[in-house]
């Protein structure tokens, strides 16, 4: 049956689908009906985006109308991004080749030439079974297996190869171009930047928090060298002594200068700077989950001391498969770190991947307790997948105390299908919405998967047939739960539950988001808040959207 959403309901001169589909496209009032013109701009819209989801078709199935609509409509944040992750299989492939790497034609491995001449005479330092990576170039078979093995793309399960192991190999793939090499980071870090931020600029994204490992090596050598503590206060002082604060401005550095790679490609400042020069990007240290304590907590350490010297690192994360064997026998661990780094540096913001499991992956008892210790032990703000919510000790109040502190879920419905194999109505995606839980929906690894961010608002309407107003409400919830400092502009959702952003800061309550001029009591509140001004921005950019229709 066609399903008329409350909008369409209110307004019966909507009746049928080919009146619905008429408003996919913005029209003029003189085009419009007498009726239509009477609502307001976001009813409108609702109807138009009602008519994009069905057009030309009768089975309910998204369209590319809808995904039209989606592009153009503003998003927010992308608050689960990894940077890597983000990028598209041909920029590594163009980037290896520059390079100057080699690439296993097999394993479609890519490794650093040896400086000797191996069997293949073409290229000085790619041995037996290797080819230069610039030979892709010239060889499109080739060219398209490496695609397919740094991404999803054409990938079908087999024995021994499942999406979860694709998944996560195709970062190996790639081990001579990570970010935690920063040579490689100093070279390809800006170019990285600017393709992430073109293309949010080009899906009305206004703000990233984009995931990355700055340069470790001395704080894990250092673990390793001290060797493990399990008196983790003294253990802290202990790496602290022994110099870890010394990668803090390298850090930095890398970062800034990253920065000003990417603003420098986008002609930020000048007469023809790219639209991408208005995204704004802040960063979370991500600490790798998959190596011996006495280096995860030293990851840690720098992650917390660079998050409190650094202002454009806005938190800390902890990544790498859940389900491994070092991050399921070391979970409780990892958490009562967190506990204690979180006493040391108060300030520091923490988006934790928890309940990135599903049934038959890890033993029943794994599946038990991760999202709940994460919150209530490891202290998270946000819950970046949180798949596994239903399979936890007391899932209904798990779910109650989420809403109640205000944990946003990051919803990751492309990657979780991809990953974990769960799609649809095994997806606790609109359990957390019926709860009161916030949620956003995210990217995760754009590059890898083969999707943007718009896919998946088209990915979550066409599955779980959302209205206009509820993509509203995530698109809020991610700058409200931005870890950008500052006051929100919504003070009534931090008080209510669920969040409703109904009512604006007292000193912007009788502004108008379209208006030349601002009060001056407004001007001021968004002056001392970074938040506050991203989400008048995104509040322009609703108005400016809804008013094409």
């Amino acid at each position: 049956m066609f399903r008329l959403g409350p909008f369409a309901l209110k307004f019966a001169f909507v009746p049928t689908l080919i009146v619905a589909t008429a408003f996919a496209q913005p029209q003029s009032p003189q085009q419009q009906p007498v009726a239509t013109q009477q609502a307001t701009p976001e009813q409108r819209t609702a109807l138009a985006m009602l008519g994009a989801e069905h057009a030309g078709s009768l089975d309910l199935r998204a369209s590319p109308d809808l995904y039209a609509f989606l592009e153009k409509m503003p998003k927010g944040g992308d608050l689960h991004n990894h940077l890597t992750g983000a990028i598209y299989a041909e920029t590594w492939i163009a980037e290896a080749a520059a390079d100057r790497l080699c690439v296993n034609t097999t394993t479609y491995v890519l490794r650093k030439p040896n400086g000797q001449r191996g069997s293949n005479s073409a290229h000085t330092g790619c041995g037996s079974g290797e080819v230069a990576a610039a030979e892709a170039y010239l060889d499109t078979e080739l060219y398209s297996r490496m695609i397919d093995a740094y991404s999803m793309r054409a990938f079908v399960a087999k024995e021994g190869d499942s999406g979860h192991d694709h998944f996560f190999n195709s970062f190996g793939k790639l081990n001579p171009l990570s970010d935690f090499h920063p040579e490689i980071w100093q070279k390809h870090g800006g170019e990285w930047l600017d393709e992430v931020v073109r293309q949010a600029a080009n899906e009305n994204t206004q703000y990233l928090e984009l995931m990355t490992t700055p340069d470790f090596g001395h704080g894990s050598a250092l673990g390793a060298q001290l060797g493990w503590n399990a008196n983790l206060e003294q253990f802290r002082q202990q790496l602290l002594a022994h110099g870890l604060r010394a990668s803090v401005a390298e850090a930095r550095h890398a970062l800034e200068q990253a920065e000003a790679q990417r603003r420098t490609l986008e002609h930020c400042g000048q007469s023809d700077a790219a639209p991408a020069c208005k995204v704004r990007t802040r960063f979370l240290f991500q600490v790798l989950r998959g190596f011996p304590p006495q280096q995860v907590f030293a990851q840690m350490v720098l992650g917390f001391e660079i998050a409190s010297a650094v202002p454009d690192v806005v938190g800390v994360n902890i990544v790498m498969p859940e389900d491994g064997a070092i991050a399921m026998r070391d979970y409780h661990l990892h958490m009562q770190m967190f506990d204690l780094l979180h006493r040391d540096y108060p300030k520091v913001h923490l988006s934790l991947h928890a309940g990135e499991l599903a049934p038959g992956l890890v033993p029943p008892a794994g599946l038990r307790f991760h999202i709940r210790e994460a919150v209530e032990l490891g202290h998270a703000q946000r819950i970046g997948h949180g798949v596994d919510v239903m399979y936890e000790d007391r899932p209904y109040d798990l779910l109650r105390e989420l809403a109640s502190r205000h944990v946003l879920v990051e919803i990751n419905l492309t990657s979780n299908a991809e990953i974990l194999g769960i799609n649809g109505s095994q997806h606790p995606f609109p359990i957390y919405r019926r709860y009161g839980v916030p949620v956003a929906l995210s990217s995760d690894d754009a590059g890898v998967s083969r999707i943007t961010l718009t896919h998946e608002y088209a990915r979550a309407v066409e599955t779980y047939h959302l209205h206009y107003e509820d993509l509203k409400q995530m698109v809020r919830a991610s700058l409200e739960h931005s870890f950008l400092p500052g006051a929100s502009l919504w003070p009534s959702a931090e008080s209510s539950t669920p969040e409703r952003f109904t009512q604006m800061a007292g000193a912007c309550a009788h502004d108008k988001p379209d208006s030349p001029q601002l009060s001056a009591g407004c001007s001021a509140y968004l002056a001392g808040s970074q938040k506050a001004r991203q989400q008048w921005e995104l509040e322009a950019r609703f108005h400016a959207f809804e008013a094409r229709y």
